[in-house]
């Protein structure tokens, strides 16, 4: 018998958008997890991060492999940077830290993504449950999170 379809599930085929959700029960909470489960790279997991920034809640979609600069996101988002409390995130996105998709929030966040995940032909992202990802080519990505294109990770 399959499980019920998330609450994510829902709203991509409430929203018309063809997304197909995979679970893994070993679970994809973080990059890592995901990577391996998928089989991938680790940079093609899409981190879906929330910080705030000039007091607001922002959603930054960034690499697996890659870590946020906040001076970088507060050049596009603004001043001041910070992270986002788990409330806040739930809040935001109406979804739980390792879990968060990078579209279809409550709470319609800004929503910026970093330029490297630009570079693959295709990432996976959370689909709103600790164990469930979809894949999508990162210029779909793009036009259906609404993002902000932006240089956002850290650098040596």
């Amino acid at each position: 018998m399959s499980e019920p379809a998330s609450r994510f599930e829902s709203w991509l085929e409430s929203a018309g958008h063809e997304i197909a959700v995979r679970r893994y029960p070993a679970g994809t909470r973080t990059a890592e997890d995901a990577a391996r489960a998928i089989g991938c790279s680790v940079g093609q997991i899409v981190k879906s991060l929330v910080f705030t920034a000039a007091g607001r809640p922002v959603v930054c979609l960034v690499s697996g492999s890659n870590r946020v600069a906040p001076d970088r996101l507060g050049a596009v988002a603004g001043e001041p940077v910070g992270k986002a409390s788990a409330d806040l995130v739930r809040e935001a996105t109406d979804y739980a830290i390792g879990g968060v998709p990078p579209f279809g929030h409550a709470a319609d966040p800004p929503i910026y993504m970093d330029r490297d995940l630009l570079l693959y032909d295709v990432v996976w992202a959370a689909a709103g449950r600790p164990d469930a990802v979809f894949p999508i080519q990162p210029l779909r990505l793009e036009t259906l999170s609404g993002v902000v294109v932006a240089d956002l990770a850290e650098r040596p």
